[in-house]
């Protein structure tokens, strides 16, 4: 089975947001939560290129940090994986029972909590397969009142994905730019979102920030472009270390705390 996650300080905030709540009423005796299903990051995201990072396991067992040749800013989830062990061997379990599964379709939907009424796909880890993004839509298509959203850079994927299956009220998909194929998000017309290292950045692309997951995960903007600002542990010296300790001393919001909550 697989482990989803319960929400962290973001992803709860969608609780708050009046179009979502028809999501999370109740459920028989329980009341619906926000949940993720999070995988190794790096591992699981094939055209990650600008934000690619791993974390590595050392010979003596310990995990550090390793980025990508073309890395501009660090994947804030490989991050957590090098400093938290539970985070990382949750995360690998997922990735690896999924990728050695004989119908992630039906792993995906046997594994989904009864009380599951948003779910972010990836708050770390992304689509590795065009096989196991049409899971997740078989599964939004089985699961009608529950939400399902999600970031990705696996454009050719999708593409194949939406020409072979119907269109779903309950999935929103957004493209996130930093990967090897960002041309086709243009070319196909995708909904995108860009990390950018300040607001005066996101103002001059015309963009607002999403500090809550709400313009992902809403219906009702699956066609409206957004913008991240530049979050979690950054290499030093680098322009978005630099970006990131601007951010902190102006106290602009732009990360949360590892705390869950049920």
């Amino acid at each position: 089975m697989l482990k989803f996650s319960k929400a962290n300080a973001k992803t709860q905030a969608l609780k708050q947001v009046p179009e979502l709540q028809k999501f999370l009423g109740k459920r028989g005796r329980k009341t619906a939560k926000v949940y993720s299903l999070d995988l190794l990051s790096g591992y699981s995201c094939p055209f990650a290129e600008k934000c690619l990072s791993r974390a590595i396991v050392m010979p003596d067992g310990k995990r550090i940090i390793k980025d990508g040749k073309n890395t501009e800013f660090r994947c804030f989830s490989a991050s957590q994986e090098a400093q938290y062990t539970d985070t990382f061997n949750l995360r690998k379990h997922n990735f690896d029972a999924l990728r050695y599964a004989d119908n992630m379709d039906l792993l995906l939907m046997n594994s989904l909590p009864e009380d599951a009424g948003i779910v972010r796909i990836h708050v770390a880890g992304d689509f590795f397969s065009p096989e196991y993004m049409e899971a997740w839509w078989l599964t939004a298509s089985q699961n009608p009142n529950t939400l399902f959203y999600g970031y990705t850079k696996s454009l050719r994927y999708w593409n194949r994905v939406v020409n072979e299956m119907p269109i779903l009220d309950n999935l929103v998909l957004t493209a996130s730019y930093g990967g090897r194929d960002d041309f086709l998000i243009d070319q196909l017309g995708l909904r995108s979102v860009k990390v950018v290292y300040s607001e005066a950045e996101a103002e001059k692309l015309g963009l607002e920030i999403d500090h809550d997951d709400s313009h992902a995960a809403r219906p009702s903007m699956r066609n409206q472009d957004f913008a991240l600002l530049i979050h979690g542990t950054q290499p030093a010296g680098s322009e978005a270390a630099t970006a990131l300790k601007l951010l902190k001393k102006n106290k602009v919001q732009h990360s949360y705390n590892r705390k869950v909550t049920a």
